[in-house]
């Protein structure tokens, strides 16, 4: 047996605990927790053991603990583990966000009080008070104004630097002139200031920054989940000497020895050995493979029994998954360059507003010749164009979209999802794990056969042998005798005197009963609830539909024929998933890609806009732009619904923000709106637009 600590043999310190990570693909509930947990603190030398649900790990705190009998131990519990690597799975923390929640709250709270002294001074005060709170109104708003305003300068004299004129040059502009007129008029003993226009304007525009921010944070990138699938450590073999090296030690040509449980670190082939390969991750084969000498296997398969010994063909950056990541950053690269409706917007904007505000202290300063009144109007001109509406109008719907679309099961990751899923006019999905739940059904099992199937299914790890006795779950067992399993074979025992067995057999997973002929108890996969939905709303709006998987073409034709699907590929690779992908979008569609597995990924990536289940592999759920809370798929058209919705609205507030420029815009240029009624006005516009926003009927 491997021990996991060793007694300590003298006074000698402790080691310092080690953290391990293990995936845990099959977890589903807290009752899977609770399991997990205790399997693991059973086990001498581990510390602390913490699942996470959501991203399916469990992180393991210990002395001395090693990996392989932690994997062993849960193994043994009934639950599939494989080792991450933990620095490519670190947490990231969210300093951009809480630095904007910062600096609302520092602007919030300093135009509140600078309100609070402008209603003195709009009520009357007499010149020696209007200029004292005039002083005080500076000595809060200057400072709140140099770090609240900070990413909107930094972001001007970036812009500038690089010689192009970006949304935020006209902001920072018009803070900065506000404050600076403000500051001017009361050091002059001027009758008005402007601290709480400049303020004002600041507030509104962080609010939107961060509305953007809180959708854009929650992507991360699929390629740094696909690296983090990685084996890190692999045993190799050099004269039949075993030892444990990093992965990244390995060369071509080196042999490489993995046992039952384990994944495979390497492309290569067999030397040695006869197992089964789970390839599940990979090619979205709902069933394994057999492994012989010869059998090529990649990195990220899955041993299922027995153990193999390989020989290395490509290691490093020459597997097929450091490929198949690389391929997911290029399609994430070229997704990211997607242009939203308020990008768009904003290059017509700067140029525009500097052109305005220009033409207007010019014409002052020629017809009157006063440059305190023309740069006035400028600042007039600058504050009420400045783009809080515009940079409110996306954000905020999106906000009121993605919270509507969180009730029905739906977490919308991406910043530009909502936009990108309105365009949708094509969708490809993935068969297993997404169309269906890979649940097997057992239904015409006698319930002698049912028992007699359980009882040799429990005797075994095996995938299939799992989902059989899942599926059979609440049959007694029958007494099943000398039960033993055989790699590559299945299971057998002694029933009532007489030899059964259950596994490979002609047709698939056969159940052997004395006196009978062979029973089929392939596990069956099961259709998700509301496939039958999607596919059928899908195929009522004319959109194309088509079913590629990786897994054997009879399995993918029976699913499709129960969906009405017509168009549908099995055998498929990832990357050939995801050349379908770019031709289609080189035939001007806009696909919509649902997957859930790793040989999904790239096809997530590169799809105009994607979803992925929350059962997904993580790397799928990262590349992913929506998550699929819930089970049910008839969530799918829903959110396309009200995604339309959601253009609509943003198409709305894009109007409703040309139609106060046009108003209000002439009121600065003729001298009528000050600073500050431009600021109230500004207010007013970004207060109709988050109304708009949060109205009911995104969806029909």
């Amino acid at each position: 047996m491997t021990a996991l600590a060793h007694p300590e043999a003298g006074p000698a310190a402790a080691p310092p605990p080690r953290e391990i990570v293990l995936a845990l693909p099959e977890i589903r509930c807290a009752g899977c927790i609770a399991g997990v947990e205790g399997a693991l603190r059973a086990l001498p030398g581990v510390e602390a053991a913490r699942v996470n649900l959501g991203a399916r790990q469990v992180r393991v705190t210990g002395a001395r603990i090693r990996p392989g009998p932690l994997v062993e131990a849960l193994g043994r519990a009934g639950y599939a583990a494989a080792e991450l690597d933990p620095d490519a799975l670190a947490p990231r923390t969210d300093a951009e966000g809480r630095a904007l929640l910062t600096r609302i709250g520092v602007a919030a709270f300093a135009m509140m009080n600078v309100m609070i002294l402008s209603v003195a001074v709009w009520s009357g005060a007499d010149d020696a008070a209007r200029a004292l709170f005039h002083w005080i109104s500076a000595a809060i708003a200057l400072p709140a104004l140099a770090y609240a305003a900070r990413p909107f300068f930094a972001a001007a004299f970036r812009a500038l630097a690089a010689g192009h004129l970006a949304m935020d040059v006209p902001i920072a502009l018009a803070i900065a002139l506000a404050a600076g007129m403000s500051l001017w008029e009361t050091a002059a003993g001027g009758h008005d200031a402007w601290f709480d226009a400049a303020l004002s304007l600041t507030l509104f525009l962080l609010i939107g920054r961060y509305l953007e921010h809180r959708t854009r944070a929650r992507a991360r990138s699929a390629a740094a989940a696909l690296t983090a699938l990685e084996v890190p450590r692999a045993v190799r073999v050099r004269d039949s000497v075993e030892e444990t090296v990093p992965t990244r030690a390995l060369r071509a040509g080196d042999r490489i020895r993995v046992r039952a449980g384990g994944r495979v670190p390497v492309d290569g082939e067999v030397a040695e050995g006869a197992a089964e390969l789970d390839r599940s991750l990979l090619t979205g084969e709902s069933l394994p493979a057999a492994a012989r000498p010869g059998t090529r296997v990649a990195a990220g398969e899955v041993v299922v029994d027995g153990t193999l010994l390989l020989r290395a063909t490509a290691v490093g950056e020459d597997t097929g998954l450091r490929r198949m990541a690389r391929a997911v950053a290029v399609a994430e690269g070229a997704r990211g360059a997607h242009v939203a409706l308020a990008d768009r917007a904003a290059r017509l904007y700067a140029p525009l507003v500097h052109g305005l505000a220009f033409a207007g202290f010019l014409g002052w300063w020629l017809a009157t010749g006063d440059v305190h009144r023309a740069i006035l109007v400028a600042v007039s001109t600058l504050v009420i164009t400045c783009p809080c509406a515009l940079g409110l109008a996306v954000p905020a719907v999106s906000v009121a979209a993605t919270a509507r679309l969180f009730a029905r099961g739906l977490l919308v990751k991406s910043a530009t999802a909502l936009e990108r899923m309105a365009q949708v006019d094509a969708v490809v999905l993935d068969k297993t794990g997404t169309l269906t739940t890979g649940t097997a059904d057992l239904g015409h099992l006698d319930p002698e056969a049912a028992s007699v199937a359980l009882a040799l299914a429990r005797a075994s790890d095996h995938p299939v042998a799992r989902a059989i006795a899942a599926a059979l779950a609440g049959t007694a067992p029958a007494p099943v005798d000398a039960v033993r399993e055989t790699a590559g074979e299945g299971v057998s025992g002694t029933w009532n005197g007489a030899p059964v067995r259950l596994g490979r057999g002609a047709g698939g997973t056969m159940l052997e009963l004395p006196g009978r002929a062979p029973v089929d108890v392939t596990p069956r996969e099961t259709l998700r609830p509301g496939a039958e939905a999607l596919v059928r709303e899908v195929q009522a709006q004319g959109m194309p539909m088509i079913l590629l998987s990786g897994d054997r073409p009879a399995a993918v034709r029976a699913v499709a024929r129960s969906l009405g699907i017509e168009d549908w590929s099995g055998d498929v690779s990832p990357e050939a998933k995801l050349a379908a992908l770019r031709d289609l979008a080189a035939a001007g569609h806009r696909a919509l890609m649902v997957g859930d597995g790793l040989n999904d990924a790239g096809a997530l990536a590169a799809a105009h806009v994607s979803i992925a289940p929350a059962g997904a592999l993580d790397a799928a759920r990262a590349a992913a732009d929506v998550v699929l809370l819930g089970g049910d798929l008839g969530a799918v058209p829903h959110a396309l619904a009200v995604a339309r919705g959601a253009r609509r609205r943003m198409l709305e507030n894009f109007a409703l923000a040309a139609l106060y420029n046009a108003v209000s815009v002439p009121l600065a240029l003729a001298g009528i709106a000050t600073p500050l009624m431009a600021a109230a006005a500004m207010s007013t516009s970004s207060i109709l637009v988050v109304l708009n926003a949060l109205r009911g009927g995104m969806a029909r």
